[in-house]
C-alpha cells in the first residue's frame, strides 16, 4: 500500500435551509417539502401558588403566644401563688375522719355482759357532690333525702338542710349516727342500683353517689331493763349520759384515733399517702352486781309496785362484809336500748337520787345510840302511854292502844314512836344535849353525807344541825320523820350493824380491765367503826324480835330455817310535786342470817294506793323473796342456832 492518504469519504451534512422564495429542487436524498403550517391552539396558562412562608410564620407566632401564656400561668401557680394553691389542693384532696374507739364492756361480778358494743356505721355525705353542677339536677338533696329518710328514720327536711349547707365548701356531714350494718347495706344496695341504671339511662341520676359510711360501734344492753338504773345509757354521740356509763365515761370510752387520706369523688385514693393514729379501746368495767340476784330483786319490786298501784319502788341487796352492792333495782324502769320509748320520770336511779323520810326503819339508829351510851339495855322497862305530849304536839303510835308495858326490845319490835321518844330522851340531861348526841350517831352511820359511791345525781339527804331542830323535829327525828335519806344510806345502816358495828363504804365497781387485758381492782373501801361489836350484836338480837316474835311487825319477812333480823317502816310521805305530806313511804330493812350475817336487803315502796300501805305488809314479802333467792344463790346455809328470844313486854 502507498503511503498516500486514503481518499476521504464525504459525509452528508445537514441540509442548508432553502432561500426564501426559491423552490427546492428535488434530488436524491432531499427531504420532501414541508406542508404549510396551519394555525396552532393556544398554550394553557400556569396558576402560581402564594408563598407558604407567611402562613407558617403566623402559626408559629400563635403557638409561641399560647406556650408563653402557659409558661406565665405555670410560673404564677408554681412560684407566685404556690402556697395558696397547694393549700386549696390539700383541702380538696385530703379528708380527715375520727376513728371511734371501741367502748369497754360493763359486766357483772361473774363476767356476764350487762353493756357491750356492736358494729355500726355513721352515715355521712359530701355536700359538694349534691350541687347542681355535680349532679346536673337542681333538686339533688331533695331526691336523696326522700330516699334516705325512711331508711334512716330521720326527718326529710333535716337531711335536705345537711346536704345543702350554708358553707358551700363543706365536704363532710353526718346524716345519722350509729346505724346497724343492715341499714348501711340497704343504702349501699340502693346506691349501687342507681349507679348501674345511670350507666344505661342518661335520664337517671345517682343522687346517692355522695353518701358514705364511717365504721363505728353502737351501745347495746343485752338484758334490756335489767340494772338500767345502775348502767345508765349513752347519748347519740356515744358519750355516757347516765349511771356508770357517765361516771366512768373516760375509762369506758378509750381514746379516738384519726385517719387522713386522699380522696377523689368521695373515695379513697389507694396510691396516695395517708396517715392514721389508731384508736385505743376503752377499759372493761366489772361491777359488784350479781346478775341473777339483780333479776330477782327487779322482778319482786316491779310486781309489788304494780299490785300496790304505787308511784315507784326500789330494792338494794348488799354484802354485809365487803359493802359490795349485789343488786340495786328500781321500778318502774326503762330500756336503755330504746330511750325514745322511756318515761322521763323513770330515767336515772331513784334508789340513790330520791330523798325521803325513812320512818321506823330509822329507829334502829336511835336504839344504837341508847345502847352505845349505856343509858338502857334490851330488857329496860318502858311504859308507853296511848298519847305523849311533847313541845307543841301530841304524839301517838300507828295504832291506838292501851298503855303498853314494853321492854326496850319491845319498843323496837312493836315499832312504838312514843317508846322511842322516851328512850332517846335519856341521851342527855337536857333535850338539847340529847339532840346533839343523837345527831352525832346519825352522822356516824352516814346520814347527811354521800355514800362514797360517787354516783351521778346521788342525793346526800337532809340532816339539819341539832341546834336548828324545831320543837317537833326534836321528837320526830328519833322515829325517822324530819330527816331525809336515800335508800343506799338506809341499807348501809343495817349492813353496819350486821358487820359488827363497822361501816364499810358501799361499792358498785370491783375493778377495770384495760386494753392490755390487765385487771386493776378498785380501791379498798373506807372502813369506820360506828358502834361497838357488843352493841351491834345486841341490835341484831333485838331486830330478830321484829320478825320472829308474834308481837313484832315484820312477821311476813320470816324465812324458813334462817334467823332473820329486820325492821318495818311506814312514814308520812312528802309529795315531791307539792312539798306537802301525801301518802306513805313503806319500807322493810334487814339482814340474814341474823347471828352470822351475809346479806342485807332494803325495800321501799312509795305511795301505795291499793291494798295495805304498811311496810311490813307490802315490803316484808319482797324482802323475804329477794333474801331467800340471794341466800340460795350465794349458797349461804342456815346456822342452826336458836334465836336470842329477848322479851318484848313486862308485867308491871
Amino acid at each position: 500500500m502507498s503511503d498516500r492518504e486514503p481518499p476521504r469519504r464525504r459525509v452528508p451534512g445537514p441540509a442548508r435551509p432553502a432561500r426564501q422564495g426559491a423552490a427546492r429542487r428535488p434530488g436524491p436524498g432531499a427531504r420532501p417539502a414541508r406542508r404549510p403550517a396551519g394555525p396552532r391552539p393556544a398554550a394553557p396558562k400556569t396558576i402560581r401558588l402564594g408563598s407558604h412562608r407567611p402562613r407558617l410564620r403566623l402559626i408559629g407566632v400563635g403557638l409561641t403566644l399560647v406556650m408563653l401564656a402557659f409558661v406565665v400561668r405555670l410560673f404564677q401557680v408554681q412560684a407566685v401563688d404556690a402556697s395558696t394553691y397547694a393549700g386549696k389542693a390539700e383541702r380538696n384532696r385530703y379528708v380527715g375522719q375520727v376513728l371511734a374507739a371501741e367502748r369497754g364492756e360493763i359486766t357483772d361480778r361473774n363476767g356476764v355482759a350487762l353493756a357491750t358494743s356492736e358494729d355500726a356505721y355513721d352515715i355521712t355525705a359530701d355536700p359538694t357532690m349534691f350541687t347542681p353542677e355535680e349532679l346536673k339536677v337542681t333538686d339533688g338533696p331533695e331526691q336523696a333525702a326522700a330516699l334516705l329518710a325512711p331508711i334512716l328514720g330521720a326527718d326529710q327536711d333535716d337531711l335536705v338542710e345537711k346536704l345543702r349547707p350554708e358553707n358551700k365548701s363543706l365536704r363532710y356531714v353526718k346524716l345519722a349516727g350509729r346505724r346497724t350494718p343492715q341499714v348501711w347495706t340497704q343504702i349501699k344496695d340502693l346506691k349501687a342500683a342507681l349507679a348501674k341504671k345511670a350507666e344505661t339511662d342518661t335520664s337517671t341520676v345517682n343522687v346517692l353517689a355522695g353518701v358514705f359510711s364511717v365504721p363505728t360501734s353502737k351501745r347495746v344492753y343485752p338484758n334490756n331493763e335489767l340494772a338500767a338504773g345502775i348502767l345508765g345509757w349513752v347519748n347519740a354521740e356515744g358519750k355516757g349520759a347516765g349511771g356508770i356509763e357517765l361516771q366512768l365515761d373516760k375509762r369506758l370510752a378509750g381514746e379516738d384515733g384519726k385517719i387522713r387520706y386522699a380522696q377523689s369523688g368521695g373515695r379513697l385514693v389507694p396510691t396516695a399517702g395517708s396517715t392514721e393514729t389508731p384508736a385505743v379501746p376503752g377499759s372493761d368495767v366489772e361491777l359488784t352486781i350479781h346478775r341473777d340476784i339483780q333479776w330477782a330483786a327487779q322482778n319482786a319490786i316491779s310486781k309489788q309496785v304494780k299490785e300496790s298501784a304505787a308511784d315507784r319502788g326500789y330494792v338494794i341487796v348488799q354484802d354485809t362484809r365487803t359493802g359490795e352492792i349485789l343488786a340495786m333495782a328500781n321500778a318502774p324502769g326503762f330500756d336503755p336500748n330504746d330511750l325514745a320509748a322511756a318515761d322521763p320520770k323513770a330515767l336515772g336511779n331513784a334508789a340513790l337520787q330520791d330523798a325521803f323520810e325513812p320512818g321506823s326503819t330509822a329507829k334502829v339508829l336511835s336504839m344504837a345510840a341508847v345502847l352505845e351510851e349505856n343509858v338502857a339495855t334490851p330488857e329496860t322497862h318502858v311504859v308507853v302511854p296511848n298519847r305523849l305530849h311533847r313541845g307543841d304536839r301530841l304524839f301517838r303510835d300507828d295504832i291506838d292502844h292501851p298503855t303498853w308495858y314494853l321492854t326496850l326490845n319491845g319498843v323496837l319490835a312493836k315499832s312504838s314512836n312514843i317508846g322511842t321518844i322516851l328512850a332517846t330522851g335519856q341521851l342527855g340531861k337536857t333535850q338539847a344535849e340529847a339532840n346533839r348526841v343523837l345527831h352525832d350517831y346519825l352522822r356516824r352511820f352516814g346520814l347527811g353525807s354521800h355514800t362514797g359511791l360517787g354516783f351521778p345525781g346521788e342525793t346526800k339527804g337532809i340532816l339539819a344541825p341539832p341546834d336548828t331542830w324545831s320543837t317537833s323535829q326534836q321528837y320526830t327525828i328519833p322515829f325517822g320523820q324530819g330527816v331525809s335519806i336515800n335508800a343506799m344510806q338506809a341499807a348501809s345502816v343495817y349492813s353496819t350493824i350486821a358487820n359488827g358495828g363497822v361501816r364499810v363504804e358501799p361499792s358498785l365497781v370491783r375493778g377495770t380491765k384495760g386494753p392490755d387485758g390487765r385487771f386493776t381492782p378498785a380501791p379498798k373501801p373506807k372502813e369506820t367503826r360506828v358502834v361497838s361489836e357488843k352493841t351491834a350484836k345486841t341490835l341484831a338480837w333485838m331486830l330478830e324480835s321484829v320478825v320472829d316474835d308474834e308481837e313484832g311487825t315484820g312477821t311476813k319477812a320470816r324465812i324458813q330455817g334462817y334467823r332473820v333480823a329486820g325492821k318495818t317502816g311506814t312514814a308520812n310521805r312528802v309529795d315531791p310535786a307539792t312539798g306537802k305530806y301525801h301518802g306513805y313511804t313503806s319500807s322493810f330493812a334487814g339482814f340474814a342470817p341474823a347471828d352470822k350475817p351475809r346479806v342485807t336487803v332494803y325495800c321501799v315502796i312509795q305511795n301505795a294506793t291499793q291494798g295495805s300501805y304498811f311496810g311490813g305488809q307490802i315490803c316484808g314479802p319482797v324482802y323475804k323473796q329477794v333474801m331467800s333467792f340471794a341466800l340460795k344463790t350465794l349458797q349461804v346455809p342456815p346456822t342452826g342456832a336458836a334465836p336470842a328470844d329477848l322479851p318484848v313486854t313486862f308485867k308491871p
